[in-house]
């Protein structure tokens, strides 16, 4: 095990769910830690009634988006393929490890279909998994009966007394008693085998040191650790991961609506920023440091600060994480990412670079932006009490007084821009013996007719023109004087 392989084995069933994002990112970062590591990609689809038709692109654009490149997969082949698990069902490969087990005393064929099994396990408690009546029957019969056709089923064979013994590099040392242990179905009475075990054949034959998975299959790893020995192979060192949950009570789930992936960014959230929000759920970085790269976070990464507990997953704090992303953005970066958000809501020939200029420190999603900026397409109607502020000392009166200065000031501006835009109108209110907010904030909201908008009156004036502004200025002081 001189190179670290570790896998993401999504089965393709809808949506990308945020926790199996999150073990893709972890079992990314391992593999990435070790400069010759390597990051699988393997479909899982032998649960074939579960199958969603356009799953699998799905999962190749999330990673895509995501940076998580794959060194090998289905899209790209590689050395221990085909990665699709029913393209190796067709092969023969699960029913020809099945059989050796057989052999090697590590499961048992089963002449009851799994409905059967259920019903047995059901009637006869714990005790079914030991006297399961297809016990009794030697291997030569049993294989007598696979050669005539007779539907089956292969079964492990548990030990029934003794305990097994893991290592989570999470959880630590877990020893379990046997007879807790069910002796699962490894291959189906269709052929193909069950998740259980097609994960252990795949996981071998690829050559995979480290299994990053859910802490939901870490009541299973004591019968996959049964497994590896009864092949007499080397065990994969396990990382199981705390859920992923929506509140003290109840994990995220796609089926209650909860978001998935692609809900995040349908609604405005940066694929980085997702990433980066999600590797801190469960994880504690060594340093104060909230925002991290992927490859920051590939330095930075140890399977040792994995929390044992659930991580309840806060959109606030997403939506702050999102907001930082976007103001670290350089301008003309920025600018060319929220174009399209602006084109949304803005028709008009303004200045998309100064637009953005003036969104960047106040917008925490993308979404937030088209409606952020419907004001400068059509001068929206709005009522004079919007001049009422406490905190600026305004009221109507006060906000005819400044605007009527303003407007004298702004007609005789031929330069028009920031700069002289804040030379001249700052003038105003020693003049008028105001304040700056008396004069600006009745400005800002007599030329976009909102009281909250991202930027101050001298931005969006100079965005507008001198035109629009002074036609703006007029209808308000009219509004105003009637």
């Amino acid at each position: 095990m001189s190179q670290i392989r570790t896998r993401f084995a999504p089965s393709p069933t809808g949506y990308m769910h945020i926790g199996n994002l999150r073990t893709a990112l972890y079992a990314y970062l391992i593999a990435k830690k070790d400069p010759n590591g390597a990051f699988l990609l393997r479909i899982e689809d032998t649960d074939q009634g579960r199958l969603v038709e356009g799953a699998t692109d799905i999962i190749y654009d999330t990673m895509r988006a995501c940076g998580l490149q794959h060194d090998e997969g289905p899209d790209i082949g590689g050395p221990v393929g085909p990665y699709v698990q029913s393209e190796r069902v067709k092969s023969g490969l699960y029913m020809k490890y099945a059989k050796e087990l057989v052999h090697k005393g590590g499961a048992h064929y089963c002449f009851c279909d799994e409905a059967h099994i259920q019903a047995l396990r059901e009637a006869g408690g714990d005790s079914f998994k030991y006297d399961d009546p297809c016990k009794l029957i030697s291997l030569e019969e049993a294989e007598k009966r696979v050669e005539a056709g007779e539907p089956f089923v292969i079964r492990q064979n548990v030990p029934t007394t003794g305990t097994t013994t893991f290592n989570d590099e999470v959880f630590g040392s877990i020893t379990v008693e046997n007879s807790t242990l069910d002796e699962q179905v490894l291959i189906k009475s269709d052929g193909f085998p069950t998740y259980n075990f097609a994960n252990v054949i795949d996981d071998h034959l690829m050559g995979i040191t480290d299994v990053v998975r859910g802490m939901e299959y870490l009541s299973s790893a004591p019968k996959y650790n049964l497994l590896y020995e009864a092949f007499g192979w080397e065990i994969p060192r396990y990382i199981h991961c705390p859920p992923v949950m929506k509140d003290e009570h109840s994990k995220l789930s796609k089926r209650n609506g909860d978001a998935s992936f692609q809900d995040l960014v349908a609604k405005g959230y940066l694929p980085g920023a997702i990433l980066n929000y999600i590797a801190l759920l469960g994880w504690a970085p060594e340093t104060n440091q909230e925002l991290y790269t992927l490859d920051e976070l590939v330095q930075a990464f140890n399977v040792k600060r994995i929390n044992t507990s659930g991580a309840i997953f806060d959109p606030v704090k997403l939506t702050s994480i999102n907001g930082l992303w976007l103001r670290n953005m350089s301008l003309d970066e920025y600018t060319a990412l929220i174009t399209p958000y602006i084109d949304q809501a803005v028709k008009g020939d303004f200045d998309r670079r100064k637009i953005a200029a003036i969104v960047q420190p106040r917008a925490n999603t993308l979404n937030e932006i088209p409606p952020m900026l419907d004001f400068f397409d059509e001068f929206p109607s709005y009522e004079n009490d919007l001049y009422n502020h406490k905190k600026m000392k305004t009221n109507p009166e006060i906000a005819l007084r400044s605007l009527k200065a303003a407007e004298e000031v702004l007609n005789n501006i031929d330069s028009w821009d920031a700069e002289t835009l804040h030379t001249k109108l700052m003038e105003l209110p020693a003049r008028l013996e105001m304040k700056n907010g008396q004069v600006l904030f009745p400005l800002r909201l007599a030329i976009t007719g909102k009281a909250n908008t991202p930027g101050g009156a001298i931005e969006i004036a100079e965005i507008l023109g001198k035109e629009e502004t002074l036609r703006r200025l007029a209808l308000s002081i009219r509004q105003l004087e009637a």
